[in-house]
């Protein structure tokens, strides 16, 4: 079985699953729960001068059946006393010896995990100020500023407090993407040298591999924890264990930061890499949504066909195709279209050779158009 142990900043821990600061780590009964229920470790929901928290203070994101898609929070640190914190805190300590470190270094008692925010134009800027002033691993994703939403009736921004809102921290599965982009940006950078805890919509296990994939140490979850319970760290454990035995990886080092190498600026993408789009027609359903988004929003590169002569209705235009993978993405049928290589004889070109004149690109079909559209007569 796949050793999950992980070591982080010399915090140990029996697998690289944390909760991170927020509401389900506010109380010594909540994060008690979580390490009976498996959890690697926990990050306390920030504490400091008592403040008081509004009703309401969360707002959801919903894509249609699925709830939660993204998550909105107005709520500030925890609103209840440090002391009553501290104690649980010790409580804690006292009650999960393995779960704690002391860790000691020549003038400070524990690890110092600086937390960066997404809400900048470079976060590699302040990765490296985080570094140079001694940090000894980073934290990301925060929260990203929003507003959730809008009440049309009302015109009240969500979620409403007396009929008034503010910009919140929004997090869960939407912001994975943004997540996966900075951790990487972060982990390539030669001055950053420590490690990173990812964190930002992970969900699943292969969330969480994803993250190591692109140079995670470990990793946190708190908006899986208050849709799904602390229970959903067996799945997350499971699958990423089951998903490393059969890949044949043994530790989670022989998988942090695989996936680094792959990321590179478009600039070096290689042009001649060709795509085109493939349907299966007995997958096809018939719903010609991959006509509507190619003809609307696309290159114009899928035929629609008569439905009364009991074949296809829809078929690619192979020398309009681009194979952008618009239509794969708008199909609701799993692997009904994909996109397959076209093989050419011409070598990789990159656009920083292309321009430099150093390449030779191979025939494109972008300039191609089918586009029959035209304004009705007046």
């Amino acid at each position: 079985m796949a050793d999950l142990r992980t070591n982080f900043a010399d915090i140990k821990s029996p697998n690289p699953f944390w909760l991170a600061s927020g509401p389900p780590t506010n109380t010594y009964g909540q994060v008690a729960k979580a390490f009976d229920q498996g959890w690697g470790g926990a990050v306390w929901k920030t504490i400091g001068e008592p403040i008081i928290n509004v009703f309401s203070r969360y707002g959801s994101v919903d894509l249609g059946a699925t709830r939660m898609m993204g998550f909105n929070n107005i709520e500030l640190i925890s609103d209840r006393p440090v002391a009553e914190n501290l104690k649980e805190i010790a409580e804690v300590k006292r009650n999960y010896p393995t779960q704690i470190v002391e860790w000691v270094k020549e003038v400070a008692t524990i690890p110092v995990i600086v937390k960066l925010t997404p809400n900048v134009t470079d976060i590699t800027y302040i990765a490296r100020a985080a570094v140079k002033g001694g940090a000894d691993a980073l934290s990301l994703i925060n929260t990203i500023n929003s507003i959730v939403g809008v009440d049309l009736s009302t015109f009240e921004p969500q979620p409403s407090v007396a009929g008034k809102s503010s910009h919140g921290g929004y997090c869960g599965p939407a912001v994975k993407p943004i997540a996966l982009h900075l951790v990487s940006a972060v982990a390539a950078d030669p001055s950053v040298k420590i490690p990173i805890s990812g964190i930002g919509g992970i969900a699943s296990w292969r969330d969480a591999a994803e993250f190591i994939a692109l140079g995670a140490g470990s990793l946190q979850v708190c908006t899986a924890v208050m849709h799904y319970g602390f229970r959903i760290v067996e799945d997350l454990i499971d699958g990423l264990s089951t998903w490393m035995d059969e890949r044949g990886h043994r530790t989670l080092a022989d998988v942090r930061g695989r996936a680094l190498p792959r990321v590179t600026t478009w600039e070096e993408l290689d042009l001649n890499y060709h795509l085109l789009a493939h349907i299966d027609q007995d997958k096809c359903i018939k719903c010609e949504l991959c006509w509507t988004a190619c003809e609307d929003g696309a290159h114009q590169a899928i035929r629609r066909l008569p439905r009364d002569n009991g074949g296809p209705v829809v078929e690619i235009i192979e020398e309009a195709c681009v194979g952008c993978n618009l239509c794969a993405a708008v199909c609701p049928v799993q692997e009904c279209i994909t996109m397959r290589q076209v093989p050419n004889e011409y070598p990789p070109v990159s656009w920083k050779e292309y321009a430099a004149g150093k390449g030779k690109l191979a025939p494109r079909s972008e300039h191609f158009h089918t586009a029959t559209w035209a304004p009705s007569p007046k």
